[in-house]
């Protein structure tokens, strides 16, 4: 979404942090590192926290470049989704109805809408989805990461993503109360000055690590998705101004990105607690999503040098970190206007490939890139977002999402 974007790495950091967890969260599945990887999934390691959401990043990002996703990975794909229409973040045997003690997750599904809306041929599917979405729409017009959490500014951002690719208006989608996600977007934007002014938090009791709902909220400020491409040129540069409008604090949120990226043109992961080493790390992902939220804010000068870090530094966090940071930096690039084919020399979509399934042989004539539905309806975002109970990732990736998700990426 982190991306909203959800980010794995960030989300495990916000717990750290103290982000409440909430009840359903408290019930999700023990990992199990030693099962087989499922045929169609991308990506080897456990899927637990993560399948769902490093599945659909995948075939968003093949889908991006022109490429038709395996049919194996988009039936594993459109297999996870329960009767109610809603995905969990993974299940094991998907022969079996979705039981009462399966977490369900907002931003897996989320992000599962906009695979298989820009995918098409799963109208069905990305509706049931949607439904369930709005049935879970919090009073304050928001989501949480569970149904019946908290909402947050990353699980808001994804979920307006999907309500823009599946062709809804983010707007229309009220509470009960009368709120619409926007309304609930500012509950999460700071104001100008002091320290993070500007920002969206997480949540506002948990802000967590700030640049990472920053991003997924610029975003979901504008109606978009994991995929993006470039926004109308801000006029207002990079000066935080006071507004009380979802477009104004869109604005003060990229300010906040790139003031925070200028230095060093990355972002940066603070220790654990706890660690023994004190030295903050580069957070590849979450600057990922930077990127992409300045590209869509009309802000994409202020990318140019981040982008360049990335395509320097990022080949070993990708085929570390696995098919969510590919599909991250595809995506990344795509909004950005870079080859992800020659991306500081290394091959993002090969890379992407190389972890499941081959994409089918495109037919004769087809595009080598495609043109991104956002252009024409809206559509689009990251990210943002994997986290069990008791389960804590090492920090390092990000997006969504959003997320991204919040279970390092796994490869």
């Amino acid at each position: 979404m982190s991306i909203v974007r959800r980010s794995a790495a960030a989300l495990a950091a916000s717990a750290v942090l103290g982000m409440a967890i909430t009840s359903a969260a408290a019930a999700a599945p023990s990992p199990t590192p030693s099962a087989p990887a499922p045929s169609g999934l991308y990506g080897t390691g456990d899927p637990t926290y993560d399948g769902v959401w490093r599945q659909s990043l995948a075939l968003l990002a093949q889908d991006t470049v022109g490429l038709k996703p395996a049919a194996k990975a988009v039936d594993w794909l459109t297999g996870q989704q329960c009767d109610s229409g809603a995905f969990p973040s993974y299940r094991a045997d998907a022969t079996k109805p979705c039981d009462a003690k399966l977490p369900l997750d907002s931003n897996a599904t989320a992000a599962a809408v906009q695979a298989v809306a820009a995918l098409g041929g799963q109208d069905a599917a990305a509706k049931k989805s949607v439904g369930w979405l709005k049935s879970v729409q919090n009073a304050d017009g928001g989501w949480g990461y569970n149904p019946g959490g908290a909402s947050d500014a990353n699980s808001t951002s994804i979920v307006i993503g999907a309500l823009a690719a599946a062709g809804e208006k983010p707007e229309a989608v009220k509470s009960k109360g009368g709120k619409t996600p926007y309304d609930a977007l500012l509950t999460f934007a700071k104001p100008c000055g002091g320290k993070d002014g500007g920002a969206f938090v997480y949540q506002p009791k948990q802000p967590g690590i700030v640049a990472d709902s920053t991003a997924a909220a610029v975003l979901g400020a504008h109606g978009k998705g994991l995929v993006v491409t470039a926004g109308a040129k801000d006029a207002k540069g990079t000066v935080c101004e006071k507004s009380t409008t979802v477009e104004g604090a869109a604005h003060n949120g990229a300010v906040y990105l790139a003031t925070a990226l200028a230095k060093t043109g990355h972002l940066d992961t603070p220790p654990m607690a706890g660690a023994t080493d004190p030295t903050p790390k580069p957070d590849f992902g979450n600057t990922v999503d930077a990127i992409v939220a300045l590209t869509a804010q009309g802000l994409g000068d202020r990318a140019k040098k981040p982008l360049e870090w990335l395509e320097k530094n990022s080949a070993a966090w990708a085929k570390e970190s696995g098919p969510a940071a590919y599909a991250q930096l595809i995506l990344a690039a795509h909004a950005a206007g870079a080859d992800p084919k020659s991306f500081g020399g290394t091959d993002l979509v090969a890379g992407l490939n190389a972890t499941g399934p081959a994409p089918e042989k495109p037919a004769a004539g087809n595009s080598a890139e495609k043109k991104d539905s956002s252009d024409s309806d809206g559509s689009g975002v990251g990210v943002w977002w994997i986290v069990g109970a008791f389960f804590v990732a090492s920090v390092g990736a990000g997006f969504l999402f959003s997320g991204r998700r919040k279970n390092q990426q796994q490869p």
